[in-house]
């Protein structure tokens, strides 16, 4: 193999990290209407407010915000080059939070810091730990987040035996101030539901009727939209040496698609508030049926008097219908082979008093 020559950026292996590194990512992303459009086609998420200027402004808007999940595709991207290019795979997320909407025109940009390491007991590998802030033109935070990642050595043959994992809160506090406008109304006509804060409880379980088939070309042209140049998602020239033989699916695919299963169900939980955890259970390939089912963990009123918040627990599963499965891992604790995500998260709905 040739020299590689310095100028060429080949991203950073386990060794090149240290607690505490900053790192600012580079590529700033700015919004676009044609981003908006194509994350509907990959996607087909219907919720109204990301789709009608016209239901944003009923709601208190000016105009539509950006999909919290598209932002986090746009913001996230730009930490691949620098965080999991050499990535084997990325493993879960914790603390997500979304402390202002996004639109059409903003300019995303990232930043990270890394807040833990952990070596593999193989020595080929290690995983990564990063706490990232996404900010706007006007630096303020529209994302804030930690992931892990799983990264893989460049010299495999020296271990250092570095083994410091943080701690993560169970789920992302509620703040007494939630920055969107007071909810004016809400015409169940445009959103497609008529259920409310009040109607849900905690312990009830929804099983989403409708699959979505994720394919290569669907794969492909949404990682080049997020500019998510990571190997295993990139390259399939590489991956058919792997043992696996063929590229992962982007596990944010995943959880944009269970968010877009979800709306049935859901219609009127419009906003994504946090994330407070996400398992990556196992992979997804093109040709994958992805189905979902929703248990409410938690209904949260809250001091504002249009606005709740669910804490919900998504489940993905590739090729079986939610309704044919009862629990995501078996009786050994372990999950179930064809379960692809875990996301505990909370989202925001309003209160039956702002019906049309």
């Amino acid at each position: 193999m040739s020299k590689i020559n310095p100028k060429i950026n080949v991203g950073n292996f386990f060794e090149d990290f240290s607690i505490g590194q900053k790192i600012v990512h580079p590529l700033p992303r700015t919004i676009s209407e044609g981003d908006v459009s194509l994350y509907i086609a990959f996607t087909g998420s219907r919720f109204a407010l990301n789709s009608s200027d016209l239901v944003a402004q009923e709601m208190g808007y000016d105009k539509r915000p950006v999909d919290d999940t598209l932002m986090f595709h746009l913001t996230f991207g730009k930490s691949v080059q620098d965080i999991s290019l050499n990535a084997i795979a990325n493993l879960g997320y914790a603390e997500m939070s979304f402390p202002n909407p996004t639109y059409v025109g903003d300019t995303v940009s990232m930043t990270s810091t890394v807040i833990g390491l952990k070596e593999n007991s193989s020595g080929k590998s290690g995983v990564v730990y990063v706490h990232s802030i996404g900010v706007n033109q006007d630096n303020k935070e529209v994302l804030n987040f930690k992931r892990w990642v799983m990264v893989h050595k460049k010299d495999k043959e020296t271990t250092s035996g570095i083994n410091e994992v943080p701690t993560f809160l169970k789920t992302t506090p509620i703040a007494d101030v939630i920055n969107l406008p007071e909810i004016k109304c809400v015409n169940t006509d445009s959103t497609g539901g008529k259920y409310f804060f009040e109607d849900y409880e905690a312990g009830e379980r929804l099983n989403h009727p409708e699959g979505i088939t994720v394919d290569n070309s669907d794969h492909t042209l949404a990682t080049k939209l997020y500019q998510n140049n990571a190997k295993v998602h990139f390259n399939d020239h590489m991956m058919k040496s792997t043992p696996m033989g063929q590229r992962l699916m982007y596990g944010g695919i995943v959880i944009s698609m269970a968010r877009a299963l979800s709306f049935n169900g859901f219609q009127n939980a419009q906003w994504i508030y946090a994330i407070n955890s996400g398992a990556h259970a196992n992979p997804t390939y093109a040709g994958d049926t992805i189905y979902a089912y929703t248990e409410v963990l938690e209904t949260i009123d809250h001091k504002r008097e249009d606005i709740g918040l669910l804490r919900l627990k998504t489940v993905a599963i590739t090729n079986q219908k939610s309704d044919e499965i009862s629990n995501a891992k078996d009786e050994n604790g372990k999950y179930l082979k064809n379960v692809v995500l875990d996301l505990d998260y909370t989202v925001v709905i309003p209160k039956r008093k702002t019906v049309k």
